[in-house]
């Protein structure tokens, strides 16, 4: 379940790229594919062993040597308002729905333009507002949930916190439509409520997409988003000097 367009980050072969809260490797996995070496930021002791073992899996899914992909991947446990890393160490920089679990956010975003080069590209993600919004008024438990999101960002909420940190914001691009719909019945069926039949069955096409087994899905899903994509993704660039963008 990949976010961002990679694309727009250019050429990564050789490339050191940064992935701040990294979760369970995705996006990591992904920039090892396109030649990326791959530093994971994460504070989850699960993630932390998370990460290597996805890399491992990934690489017999694919059929790839071993090491291929997890030996470009290193993870540092580290906290986002203050990364261990001298100023530039960065090519490519992202961050996938980091910001709205932590209050701190201009700290993070700081950070990351800290540890990036000038001219590097940056990219991040958020829940889009809309489908946020109906999801906080469906339901208290998805709102309330701990560790879950405390603020929700409009498009240039998030370009402007991006101009101050010295990120210019250069594109932008949703994703993930299909779990739109996907949460919104989750907080009608209750939160927690896995086994609801109708959630159910959606989770099972959402695994058969993620798997490849449903190109139909990838396609429709390419269609709405644009007005259903859950994510909504900013790519920007580090500025020269230390003004605003």
């Amino acid at each position: 379940m990949i976010t961002f367009d990679f694309a727009r980050l250019g050429d990564l072969r050789g490339r050191r790229l940064l992935d701040v809260g990294a979760g369970a490797g995705r996006h990591a996995i992904e920039a090892a594919r396109l030649g990326a070496t791959v530093t994971c930021v994460e504070l989850s002791p699960e993630a932390i062993r998370a990460i290597p073992a996805a890399a491992r899996a990934a690489e017999e899914f694919l059929e790839l040597a071993p090491g291929e992909l997890s030996a470009k991947i290193s993870v540092v446990k580290a906290d986002a308002r203050s990364l261990p890393f001298p100023a530039g160490s960065f090519d490519a920089l992202i961050a996938s729905e980091v910001l709205e679990h932590v209050s701190e956010d201009r700290e993070v975003l700081a950070e990351l333009a800290r540890v990036a080069r000038v001219g590097a590209k940056v990219a991040v993600s958020v829940p889009r507002l809309f489908p946020e919004v109906v999801s906080w008024l469906l339901s208290l438990a998805y709102h309330d949930a701990e560790g879950g999101h405390i603020r929700v960002y409009t498009r240039g909420l998030l370009e402007g916190r991006l101009s101050a940190a010295l990120l210019r914001p250069v594109g932008l691009g949703y994703a993930h439509a299909l779990h739109t719909p996907y949460w919104w019945l989750k907080c009608l069926a209750g939160v927690d409520n896995d086994s609801a039949p109708p959630v159910a069955a959606f989770h099972r096409r959402l695994v058969a997409q993620m798997m490849g087994e449903a190109p139909g899905l990838d396609r429709l899903e390419e269609k709405l988003n644009p007005w259903l994509g859950k994510s909504l993704a900013l790519y920007a660039e580090r500025c020269g000097g230390d003004t605003a963008c």
